[in-house]
Protein backbone atom coordinates (compact mmCIF):
# COMPACT_ATOMS: atom_id res chain seq x y z
CA UNK A 1 0.00 0.00 0.00
CA UNK A 2 1.17 3.52 -0.76
CA UNK A 3 1.18 5.96 1.88
CA UNK A 4 3.34 9.35 2.63
CA UNK A 5 6.33 8.31 4.34
CA UNK A 6 7.89 10.32 7.40
CA UNK A 7 11.51 9.58 7.06
CA UNK A 8 14.22 9.62 9.98
CA UNK A 9 17.38 10.83 8.88
CA UNK A 10 20.84 9.88 9.34
CA UNK A 11 22.75 12.41 11.32
CA UNK A 12 26.56 13.61 10.68
CA UNK A 13 29.12 15.43 13.56
CA UNK A 14 31.90 16.76 10.98
CA UNK A 15 34.21 18.92 12.97
CA UNK A 16 32.41 22.49 11.31
CA UNK A 17 29.22 21.80 12.50
CA UNK A 18 26.65 23.05 15.12
CA UNK A 19 23.98 22.77 17.01
CA UNK A 20 20.87 24.40 15.29
CA UNK A 21 20.02 20.97 13.62
CA UNK A 22 19.57 19.93 17.34
CA UNK A 23 17.81 22.73 18.76
CA UNK A 24 15.48 24.30 16.15
CA UNK A 25 15.16 21.89 13.50
CA UNK A 26 14.36 19.03 16.16
CA UNK A 27 16.93 16.47 15.14
CA UNK A 28 17.21 13.97 18.19
CA UNK A 29 20.56 13.03 18.98
CA UNK A 30 23.19 12.42 21.50
CA UNK A 31 26.09 14.09 19.37
CA UNK A 32 27.54 16.94 20.57
CA UNK A 33 26.90 19.17 17.18
CA UNK A 34 25.25 18.06 13.93
CA UNK A 35 26.64 19.04 10.71
CA UNK A 36 24.16 17.49 8.23
CA UNK A 37 21.42 15.50 8.11
CA UNK A 38 20.20 13.44 5.24
CA UNK A 39 16.69 14.10 5.11
CA UNK A 40 15.89 11.52 1.94
CA UNK A 41 19.02 9.08 1.37
CA UNK A 42 19.16 5.24 -0.20
CA UNK A 43 23.17 5.77 0.34
CA UNK A 44 25.55 3.58 1.32
CA UNK A 45 27.17 6.57 3.82
CA UNK A 46 23.17 6.92 5.41
CA UNK A 47 20.15 5.38 5.15
CA UNK A 48 16.85 7.20 5.65
CA UNK A 49 14.24 4.77 7.76
CA UNK A 50 10.37 5.18 7.61
CA UNK A 51 9.21 6.07 10.93
CA UNK A 52 5.47 5.27 10.24
CA UNK A 53 2.90 2.98 9.01
CA UNK A 54 3.28 -0.46 7.96
CA UNK A 55 6.77 -0.39 6.76
CA UNK A 56 8.16 1.80 9.81
CA UNK A 57 11.33 0.92 10.99
CA UNK A 58 12.55 -0.27 7.73
CA UNK A 59 15.25 2.05 5.48
CA UNK A 60 13.47 3.68 2.89
CA UNK A 61 16.06 1.82 0.55
CA UNK A 62 14.85 -1.82 1.56
CA UNK A 63 11.18 -0.82 1.21
CA UNK A 64 11.70 0.56 -2.28
CA UNK A 65 13.86 -3.08 -3.42
CA UNK A 66 10.46 -4.23 -2.41
CA UNK A 67 8.33 -2.25 -4.47
CA UNK A 68 10.03 -1.98 -7.82
CA UNK A 69 10.57 0.93 -9.52
CA UNK A 70 7.15 1.94 -10.31
CA UNK A 71 7.03 3.45 -6.80
CA UNK A 72 9.65 6.45 -8.37
CA UNK A 73 7.89 6.98 -11.45
CA UNK A 74 8.61 7.04 -15.13
CA UNK A 75 11.60 9.61 -14.98
CA UNK A 76 13.07 7.29 -12.61
CA UNK A 77 13.97 4.78 -15.31
CA UNK A 78 16.56 6.67 -16.59
CA UNK A 79 18.88 5.88 -13.25
CA UNK A 80 19.89 2.34 -12.21
CA UNK A 81 19.85 3.18 -8.45
CA UNK A 82 17.89 6.15 -6.32
CA UNK A 83 18.74 9.04 -7.66
CA UNK A 84 18.63 11.78 -5.13
CA UNK A 85 20.09 12.38 -1.86
CA UNK A 86 18.62 15.68 0.50
CA UNK A 87 20.32 17.22 3.11
CA UNK A 88 20.05 20.23 5.86
CA UNK A 89 23.29 21.42 6.48
CA UNK A 90 24.67 23.95 9.49
CA UNK A 91 28.25 25.41 9.08
CA UNK A 92 28.99 27.11 12.06
CA UNK A 93 32.39 27.04 10.47
CA UNK A 94 33.72 27.04 6.88
CA UNK A 95 33.62 23.92 4.86
CA UNK A 96 36.75 22.88 2.58
CA UNK A 97 36.91 24.26 -0.63
CA UNK A 98 35.90 21.33 -2.33
CA UNK A 99 34.95 20.10 -6.01
CA UNK A 100 32.60 17.05 -7.33
CA UNK A 101 33.76 15.15 -10.29
CA UNK A 102 30.67 14.08 -13.17
CA UNK A 103 29.33 10.86 -13.55
CA UNK A 104 31.98 9.63 -16.37
CA UNK A 105 34.72 10.40 -14.13
CA UNK A 106 33.15 9.39 -10.46
CA UNK A 107 32.39 6.45 -12.27
CA UNK A 108 36.03 5.30 -13.58
CA UNK A 109 37.58 6.30 -10.52
CA UNK A 110 35.36 6.05 -7.68
CA UNK A 111 32.85 3.71 -8.55
CA UNK A 112 29.34 5.66 -8.17
CA UNK A 113 28.33 8.39 -10.14
CA UNK A 114 29.10 11.81 -9.70
CA UNK A 115 27.79 14.94 -7.91
CA UNK A 116 25.32 18.15 -9.48
CA UNK A 117 23.62 19.83 -6.86
CA UNK A 118 21.64 22.67 -5.69
CA UNK A 119 21.43 25.46 -2.63
CA UNK A 120 19.00 26.69 -0.66
CA UNK A 121 19.40 29.27 1.65
CA UNK A 122 17.07 28.63 4.61
CA UNK A 123 19.27 31.15 6.96
CA UNK A 124 22.33 33.21 7.58
CA UNK A 125 24.33 35.34 9.78
CA UNK A 126 24.62 38.57 8.76
CA UNK A 127 27.76 39.05 6.62
CA UNK A 128 27.84 35.69 5.77
CA UNK A 129 29.16 34.55 2.47
CA UNK A 130 30.16 31.14 0.38
CA UNK A 131 32.60 30.68 -2.44
CA UNK A 132 31.53 29.40 -5.99
CA UNK A 133 33.96 29.05 -8.65
CA UNK A 134 36.27 31.68 -9.87
CA UNK A 135 36.28 35.52 -10.14
CA UNK A 136 37.99 35.06 -13.62
CA UNK A 137 39.43 32.35 -15.98
CA UNK A 138 42.61 30.71 -14.81
CA UNK A 139 45.07 28.60 -15.93
CA UNK A 140 45.43 24.81 -14.54
CA UNK A 141 49.37 26.09 -14.16
CA UNK A 142 47.76 29.13 -11.80
CA UNK A 143 45.23 26.63 -10.00
CA UNK A 144 48.56 24.53 -8.77
CA UNK A 145 50.73 26.88 -7.97
CA UNK A 146 48.19 28.61 -5.74
CA UNK A 147 47.11 25.60 -3.84
CA UNK A 148 51.10 25.18 -3.38
CA UNK A 149 51.81 28.32 -2.21
CA UNK A 150 48.27 28.39 -0.87
CA UNK A 151 47.17 31.21 -2.17
CA UNK A 152 44.00 29.84 -3.70
CA UNK A 153 41.21 31.90 -1.70
CA UNK A 154 42.38 35.36 -3.54
CA UNK A 155 41.41 33.98 -6.67
CA UNK A 156 37.99 32.10 -5.39
CA UNK A 157 34.25 34.11 -6.14
CA UNK A 158 33.29 35.04 -2.76
CA UNK A 159 29.66 35.32 -2.47
CA UNK A 160 27.63 37.59 -0.10
CA UNK A 161 24.77 35.33 1.15
CA UNK A 162 20.73 35.88 2.36
CA UNK A 163 17.66 33.89 2.97
CA UNK A 164 16.31 32.77 0.02
CA UNK A 165 19.47 32.67 -2.57
CA UNK A 166 19.86 29.61 -4.77
CA UNK A 167 23.23 28.13 -5.75
CA UNK A 168 23.34 25.57 -8.51
CA UNK A 169 26.56 23.57 -8.62
CA UNK A 170 27.36 21.78 -11.80
CA UNK A 171 29.84 18.97 -11.36
CA UNK A 172 33.08 20.67 -11.63
CA UNK A 173 32.40 24.18 -10.38
CA UNK A 174 34.99 24.97 -7.20
CA UNK A 175 32.92 25.83 -4.18
CA UNK A 176 32.84 25.86 -0.29
CA UNK A 177 29.88 27.00 2.54
CA UNK A 178 30.98 29.59 4.75
CA UNK A 179 30.67 29.63 8.34
CA UNK A 180 27.04 30.80 9.64
CA UNK A 181 24.77 29.29 6.84
CA UNK A 182 22.35 26.54 6.93
CA UNK A 183 21.27 24.80 3.88
CA UNK A 184 19.17 22.73 1.86
CA UNK A 185 21.06 20.60 -0.10
CA UNK A 186 19.22 18.83 -3.17
CA UNK A 187 22.01 16.42 -5.14
CA UNK A 188 22.91 13.64 -6.66
CA UNK A 189 23.12 10.35 -5.06
CA UNK A 190 26.27 10.40 -4.17
CA UNK A 191 29.37 10.95 -1.58
CA UNK A 192 32.23 11.72 -3.68
CA UNK A 193 34.21 15.08 -2.69
CA UNK A 194 37.54 16.20 -3.71
CA UNK A 195 38.89 18.58 -0.66
CA UNK A 196 41.52 21.09 -2.44
CA UNK A 197 41.97 23.42 0.74
CA UNK A 198 40.83 22.76 4.31
CA UNK A 199 42.39 26.10 6.51
CA UNK A 200 44.82 23.75 8.12
CA UNK A 201 42.19 21.98 9.81
CA UNK A 202 43.03 18.37 11.73
CA UNK A 203 40.26 15.53 12.23
CA UNK A 204 39.57 13.59 15.16
CA UNK A 205 42.47 11.59 14.51
CA UNK A 206 44.21 14.55 15.22
CA UNK A 207 46.15 14.42 12.13
CA UNK A 208 45.56 17.25 8.61
CA UNK A 209 42.31 15.90 6.81
CA UNK A 210 43.14 14.07 3.41
CA UNK A 211 43.10 16.64 0.00
CA UNK A 212 42.81 15.85 -3.09
CA UNK A 213 44.60 18.08 -5.34
CA UNK A 214 45.22 15.93 -8.23
CA UNK A 215 41.62 14.45 -8.55
CA UNK A 216 40.32 18.04 -7.99
CA UNK A 217 42.62 19.25 -10.93
CA UNK A 218 41.33 16.67 -12.94
CA UNK A 219 37.54 17.90 -12.95
CA UNK A 220 37.51 21.64 -12.12
CA UNK A 221 36.17 24.42 -14.07
CA UNK A 222 38.47 27.14 -13.91
CA UNK A 223 36.35 29.93 -14.45
CA UNK A 224 33.61 31.90 -12.99
CA UNK A 225 30.44 30.06 -12.67
CA UNK A 226 27.61 30.99 -15.23
CA UNK A 227 24.60 30.70 -13.66
CA UNK A 228 22.82 33.31 -11.22
CA UNK A 229 21.70 32.79 -7.28
CA UNK A 230 17.90 33.69 -7.64
CA UNK A 231 14.91 31.30 -8.61
CA UNK A 232 14.30 30.63 -11.73
CA UNK A 233 10.16 31.19 -12.11
CA UNK A 234 7.46 32.37 -9.63
CA UNK A 235 4.20 30.19 -9.86
CA UNK A 236 1.56 32.06 -8.67
CA UNK A 237 -1.33 29.85 -9.73
CA UNK A 238 -2.12 27.77 -6.93
CA UNK A 239 -4.76 28.71 -4.55
CA UNK A 240 -3.12 28.90 -0.51
CA UNK A 241 0.24 28.63 -2.00
CA UNK A 242 3.25 31.32 -3.41
CA UNK A 243 5.35 28.83 -5.28
CA UNK A 244 9.07 28.90 -6.74
CA UNK A 245 10.81 27.12 -9.19
CA UNK A 246 14.36 26.90 -7.66
CA UNK A 247 15.87 24.45 -10.16
CA UNK A 248 15.64 22.20 -12.99
CA UNK A 249 18.09 19.95 -14.77
CA UNK A 250 18.26 16.33 -15.77
CA UNK A 251 18.83 15.34 -12.29
CA UNK A 252 16.11 17.07 -10.13
CA UNK A 253 13.54 19.23 -10.22
CA UNK A 254 13.18 21.59 -7.01
CA UNK A 255 10.40 24.40 -6.05
CA UNK A 256 10.50 26.23 -2.91
CA UNK A 257 6.61 26.82 -1.44
CA UNK A 258 5.12 29.40 1.36
CA UNK A 259 1.81 28.16 2.39
CA UNK A 260 -0.43 30.04 4.01
CA UNK A 261 -4.12 28.50 4.26
CA UNK A 262 -4.51 25.33 2.35
CA UNK A 263 -3.64 23.80 -1.00
CA UNK A 264 -3.69 20.51 -2.69
CA UNK A 265 -0.72 19.06 -5.01
CA UNK A 266 -0.59 15.79 -6.67
CA UNK A 267 1.59 13.36 -6.97
CA UNK A 268 1.42 11.75 -10.51
CA UNK A 269 3.49 8.71 -12.07
CA UNK A 270 5.92 10.37 -13.24
CA UNK A 271 7.81 11.03 -10.26
CA UNK A 272 8.05 10.38 -6.17
CA UNK A 273 8.28 13.68 -4.42
CA UNK A 274 9.79 14.88 -1.60
CA UNK A 275 8.91 17.91 1.06
CA UNK A 276 10.83 19.15 3.54
CA UNK A 277 9.42 21.55 5.65
CA UNK A 278 12.51 24.24 6.77
CA UNK A 279 9.85 27.20 9.25
CA UNK A 280 6.26 26.88 10.25
CA UNK A 281 3.54 23.77 10.55
CA UNK A 282 1.47 21.95 8.05
CA UNK A 283 -0.55 18.75 7.97
CA UNK A 284 -0.81 16.36 5.06
CA UNK A 285 -3.65 14.53 3.93
CA UNK A 286 -3.84 11.83 1.08
CA UNK A 287 -6.83 9.55 1.72
CA UNK A 288 -6.83 8.44 5.12
CA UNK A 289 -3.38 9.31 5.83
CA UNK A 290 -2.83 12.60 8.10
CA UNK A 291 0.90 13.61 9.00
CA UNK A 292 1.69 16.72 11.07
CA UNK A 293 4.98 17.86 9.53
CA UNK A 294 7.16 20.58 12.22
CA UNK A 295 10.37 22.31 11.15
CA UNK A 296 13.30 19.67 9.93
CA UNK A 297 11.03 17.22 9.24
CA UNK A 298 10.79 15.07 5.31
CA UNK A 299 7.90 13.16 3.60
CA UNK A 300 8.63 10.85 0.84
CA UNK A 301 5.49 10.79 -1.42
CA UNK A 302 5.65 7.45 -3.85
CA UNK A 303 5.03 8.48 -7.64
CA UNK A 304 1.18 7.83 -8.17
CA UNK A 305 -0.10 8.22 -5.04
CA UNK A 306 -1.98 11.17 -6.12
CA UNK A 307 -3.94 14.32 -4.98
CA UNK A 308 -2.77 15.16 -1.27
CA UNK A 309 -3.17 18.25 0.45
CA UNK A 310 -1.07 20.70 2.52
CA UNK A 311 -2.70 22.91 5.21
CA UNK A 312 -0.79 25.53 7.68
CA UNK A 313 1.44 27.96 7.74
CA UNK A 314 4.75 27.15 6.71
CA UNK A 315 7.99 27.11 4.14
CA UNK A 316 9.19 23.97 2.72
CA UNK A 317 10.94 22.16 -0.06
CA UNK A 318 9.44 19.77 -2.75
CA UNK A 319 11.89 17.92 -4.93
CA UNK A 320 11.31 15.37 -7.61
CA UNK A 321 13.08 14.22 -10.99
Amino acid sequence: MLYPMLLEAPLKDYLWGGTRLKTKYGKKTELNKVAESWELSCHKDGKSIIANGEAAGQTLESWLDKQGKSVLGTRAEAFPYFPLLIKLIDAKGNLSVQVHPDNDYAMRVEGEYGKTEMWYIVECEPGASLLYGFKYKISREEFKKRIEENTLLEVCNRVPVHKGDVFFIDAGTLHAIGEGIVICEIQQNSNTTYRIYDYGRVGKDGKPRELHVGKAMDVTKLEPPTRGTKALAHIDIIPGLRAELLAECEYFTVYHGSLDGVCQLQAGAESFQSLTVLEGDMKLSCGQDQLDLSIGRTVFLPAGIGTYQLSGTAEFILSKL
